[in-house]
């Protein structure tokens, strides 16, 4: 065998060695395209999906829910209708606070109002008693004048007696009526007591000092003299 048929017989069991490894190249790289096309159309698969779930929730008129923000939203969502702000809380305690305080006014003022009223039925009460006996000993001193006289004196103090007069009337007060009455323990004070067939059962017979009234309430009985 010459050299040149050496040389060539040991080049070819290195070409078909480097043919064998092409080979076995491109069948190991084969699978690996394979794995990568069908992941490339299940990722495609699941493209196509979302696109349809929100194409179908936008023609229902919904907004496509972003992954990972839907839980957070719902539970935010709930947690703010089951849990109160703070803010509403405190408005709520000062507008219930407010509420008392405007409750509690308006008690005390309707309070201070009666006992105002009271105060002032009060002092009304002791001035007019005290002017009383004045009237009394107008009355008196006129009782004494004859009739018929013409004194300037007793006239004036005529004048000044129905001058008090009409005041105490201006003022609400007005006599006890008792002549003639029946006795009433609660506008009538009996100081004296007579037997007389002609009258009736308890009557008032006279009337010795006047009897005065403040608004409905007895500001001094009349004391009186009664029958039977």
């Amino acid at each position: 065998m010459s050299d040149q048929e050496k040389t060539d017989h040991m080049q070819e069991p290195e070409e078909q060695s480097e043919q064998e490894m092409t080979g076995q190249d491109e069948a190991a790289e084969q699978p690996e395209t394979d794995a990568c096309e069908e992941a490339a159309a299940q990722e495609t698969e699941e493209t196509a999906g979302e696109t349809a779930d929100e194409a179908a929730q936008e023609e229902a008129g919904q907004e496509p829910e972003e992954e990972g923000e839907q839980p957070e939203a719902k539970k935010g969502f709930f947690s703010r209708r089951n849990k109160k702000d703070k803010k509403d809380t405190q408005i709520e305690e000062l507008t219930d606070r407010v509420k008392r305080q405007m409750a509690e006014f308006d008690n005390y003022r309707k309070r201070t109002e009666k006992e105002k009223a009271a105060m002032f039925e009060v002092g009304a009460k002791s001035v007019i008693e005290k002017l009383l006996p004045v009237i009394d000993n107008f009355e008196r001193g006129l009782a004494a004048v004859p009739e018929g006289t013409q004194d300037p004196y007793a006239e004036g103090m005529e004048k000044i007696y129905k001058q008090l007069l009409s005041m105490l009337e201006s003022l609400d007060v007005k006599p006890i009526d008792a002549a003639g009455k029946e006795f009433d323990p609660n506008f009538h004070n009996a100081v004296m007591h007579v037997e007389d067939e002609t009258l009736g059962e308890n009557i008032v017979v006279e009337e010795l000092q006047k009897g005065y009234l403040y608004r409905d309430s007895v500001v001094r009985h009349s004391m009186v003299k009664v029958a039977n």
